[in-house]
């Protein structure tokens, strides 16, 4: 299973407990997933599509509990064959004969110099409260949103039908502090998105996921941590290898002196720093200072070898 349905799974589990959010939640759901629907006769409803049959358990049980037992629902499984066998449960929902009760709640329905209009973007009065925003997020997350597990990058985003829907969304993600999301068309749709880790981390938070996100930061974790294993490696790398850069010069300089015959003349201290670079040549400055007696710092070996450089030089 992937990540983005451990996080849905996650998600239909969680029922919000005030009449608002609930309202809130159903509202986000359906104004992605949903369609308003004329079945004639003056009745109207709402089907909606889901993937996954806990999403569609899940608004069953919540549009019950907010709208009564009066409401006539039902699922059924349509079956495509785009890209092989593409399950989809179907949610109709009815209200004794008519429908607009629930399209108008909902924000979908709305009226306009007498006449009804079906409305495009996010009602205002559904999400008045921080609360009712994260509920009316989680349901468009539920009905048209994913995100891309961890392991392989940070992707969070929610497509939407049209720009306006895309733009109040927008708005709605970027009134919680901390967080930003972007807009880009892929195809017809409106993909409203957040790629930065700790955005998507703060997203998942902010819809009620809080077990994948404590998976979501633990990936993190250890993401970070190789990351630091390597990069720390490679500088030790690097560092090991300038040290036998410089040994290596170090030891010709000391070679051509005794070539020279000047290897005896010079003061005991530097014989004993380049007898001990001759014995021990992929050792660093700070480990020959420490073998010296009494040992000797970085700065002060390195001084000495300077002078032996110098020597060779003159």
């Amino acid at each position: 299973m992937s990540f983005a349905s451990d996080v849905k799974n996650e998600l239909a589990r969680t029922e919000p407990e005030k009449a608002c959010c609930q309202l809130a939640e159903i509202s986000g759901f359906f104004r992605v997933a949903g369609t308003a629907t004329f079945f004639g006769g003056g009745r109207f409803g709402i089907i909606a599509t889901t993937a996954s049959p806990a999403i569609a358990r899940h608004y069953k049980r919540l549009i019950k509990a907010y709208f009564g037992d009066s409401i006539n629902m039902e699922i059924r499984v349509q079956e495509t064959e785009l890209f092989g066998r593409d399950r989809r449960y179907r949610l109709t929902v009815d209200h004794e004969g008519s429908g607009e009760e629930i399209l108008r709640e909902t924000g979908l329905l709305m009226v306009k110099k007498g006449q009804n209009y079906l409305t495009d973007g996010i009602y205002e009065g559904l999400i008045k409260t921080k609360c009712c925003k994260r509920s009316y997020l989680r349901g468009m997350f539920l009905g048209a949103g994913t995100v891309t597990d961890p392991k392989k990058s940070f992707h969070f985003e929610i497509a939407c039908e049209t720009e306006k829907l895309a733009k109040d969304l927008q708005r709605l993600v970027n009134s919680f502090v901390d967080l930003s999301c972007n807009i880009s068309k892929r195809r017809n749709k409106y993909i409203v998105y957040i790629k930065k880790s700790a955005y998507v981390r703060d997203a998942l938070a902010l819809i009620g996921a809080h077990t994948s996100v404590l998976d979501f930061v633990d990936i993190v974790i250890t993401k970070e941590a190789k990351v630091e294993a390597v990069r720390k490696t490679n500088c030790d790398t690097a560092n090991v290898e300038r040290t036998l850069d410089a040994s290596e010069e170090q030891i010709e300089v000391i070679n051509l002196l005794k070539k020279r015959g000047e290897y005896e003349s010079m003061s005991p201290k530097l014989r004993e720093i380049a007898e001990l670079r001759l014995a021990y040549p992929e050792a660093s400055l700070t480990q020959l200072g420490e073998m010296l007696d009494p040992p000797l710092k970085k700065s002060g070996v390195n001084n000495r070898i300077k002078r032996i450089f110098e020597l060779a030089r003159n």
